[in-house]
């Protein structure tokens, strides 16, 4: 099989045979035909949210734009497409994403279904813009929820971790495009949050922190101001930032890695689309063979949770690349870790070393949870199905919602039936 394992390498898929549909009538006849299926996206997934030992349903060639509503402000895709291509098709016609990941390299539906998010205070993840998705159900039949819609499911089923059906199609709210600028600031000290927190995450319209624990600071602040008079970007025109000192050279992420696949920096103007990311679409992202988890905490708790594990930070920074904080809008959608509260997402990029990783996530998490911490659906963590379960107040309707949509299980699977039914 074609996709016998993940972007990272960490994890090894266990299908028997994998789909690659290109129309719509090719997809429900597919899933009408199986008794177990679950779709396989950019497999940037670090756990088994997507696999199966049956049969995987690919949508790499399911991939094009099928319109742009110019008035409305819209854009409607098929479930394969990448950020990459629907960001270049975008600009090409004057027209932006409010927000994108780290990685261009990802899939919108599957972006999309397990609230993967960038950052910035009024930014919402990924899934927030998505105004309508078409789902193939389980008996091969097509439905469309929306956001027009007045039953309420529609916040339930975009974010809905594959447990509905397959989604083929997705339309999506749009910007006028817009130029942006990238700073990095080097050093800045965790207690500069303590009462700065506020004013340095709205410094931008998208800020990330970058630390690798082995000091109470934070090794780099990517700021990222657009130039569109309307997103709210403070300019950067000053060389130090509340402790931390202007880069006036290329940096990665990751001490010690070269910055060849990075975005532009240093205030060099560029569009919307080369910005945002982290990475650059045309080179092997982050740093390759690595492991990722990722915390959402309430943002008025941030300060707390991270000096929180400051305390055990000689036990994570032996096993880490980086550690990035990034600031999320609040949003209304049922399984978003970001439901209900403007969040904070505390990411950790590991080496790959997993027995050593599935030792620290204990700790990590034993730190965080006075804080409420909500694990990313598609990383690596520790915490209870029960602990998991009992943070999302709208999870018995989802269940509901899922059993509608696939009343015998088909697009279930062990990691779905551990953490979610």
């Amino acid at each position: 099989m074609k996709y016998e394992r993940n972007w990272a390498g960490n994890y090894s898929y266990s299908a028997a045979e994998c789909h690659r549909p290109e129309r719509l009538d090719d997809v429900q006849e597919l899933v009408a035909a199986s008794q177990t299926i679950k779709v396989l996206g950019s497999r940037h997934s670090f756990n088994g949210i997507a696999d199966t030992t049956v049969s995987h349903l690919s949508l790499e060639r399911m991939d094009r734009v099928v319109s742009l509503d110019r008035n409305q402000h819209r854009v409607t895709v098929e479930g394969g497409i990448r950020y990459g291509e629907l960001c270049s098709y975008l600009n090409d016609n004057g027209f932006a994403l409010h927000n994108l990941a780290s990685l261009p390299h990802i899939t919108v539906a599957g972006a999309v279904a397990t609230a993967t998010h960038g950052s910035g205070d009024n930014n919402g993840n990924l899934a927030t813009v998505v105004q309508s998705i078409e789902v193939v159900k389980a008996n091969g039949e097509i439905e469309v929820f929306s956001r027009d819609d007045l039953s309420g499911e529609f916040a339930g089923a975009v974010v809905g971790l594959g447990a509905l059906g397959v989604v083929t199609k997705l339309t999506l709210d749009i910007v006028p495009a817009f130029d942006m600028t990238q700073h990095v600031y080097e050093g800045l000290p965790l207690v500069e949050l303590e009462e700065g927190l506020d004013a340095i995450v709205s410094s931008g319209y998208s800020v990330s922190l970058f630390t690798d624990w082995t000091s109470p600071a934070f090794n780099q602040v990517w700021l990222k101001q657009a130039a569109h008079p309307n997103t709210g970007s403070v300019a950067i025109e000053t060389s130090h930032f509340y402790g931390a000192a202007l880069s006036d050279i290329k940096l990665h992420p990751v001490p010690g890695y070269a910055a060849d696949n990075c975005s532009e920096q240093c205030g060099i103007a560029g569009p919307w689309h080369e910005r945002l990311p982290h990475f650059r679409l045309d080179f092997t992202p982050s740093a390759g063979e690595e492991l990722q988890s990722e915390y959402f905490v309430a943002r008025d708790d941030a300060y707390k949770a991270l000096a929180a594990l400051d305390g055990i930070r000689d036990a994570i920074a032996p096993l880490l690349f980086v550690s990035e904080v990034r600031t999320i809008a609040a949003d209304q959608l049922w399984l978003s870790p970001c439901y209900g509260q403007p969040s904070v997402g505390i990411h950790f990029t590991w080496k790959p070393d997993w027995e050593s990783v599935r030792q620290v996530l204990p700790l990590i998490e034993a730190r965080l949870e006075p804080f409420g911490a909500r694990p990313h659906w598609g990383k690596l963590f520790a915490i209870s199905p029960a602990k998991v379960q009992a943070l999302y107040a709208r999870l018995p309707e989802f269940r509901e919602l899922a059993k509608r949509c696939d009343p015998h299980g088909k697009f279930r699977n062990k990691f779905l039936e551990t953490y979610v039914f």
